[in-house]
């Protein structure tokens, strides 16, 4: 399984792509929504986990975008 982890918070995005590799999955890191939205349309995601608030372009915003 593959997922996107879109969070500013590099603390928080690190312990959520430890996690998620402990577990088997492949996670991949974008640092804000534009980012996330770039590395989404790239590759293919089974899950995006999206924070709300993130500099440049917001989660919300992000999702709306991507679909």
């Amino acid at each position: 399984m593959r997922v996107l982890i879109v969070e500013d918070d590099l603390e928080a995005a690190a312990a959520m792509m430890r996690g998620l590799s402990e577990a088997g999955v492949e996670p991949t890191h974008a640092a804000d929504g534009l980012l996330g939205l770039e590395e989404a349309r790239r590759s293919r995601y089974d899950v995006y986990v999206v924070d709300r608030m993130m500099p440049r372009m917001d989660g919300v915003t992000m999702v709306e975008t991507l679909r």
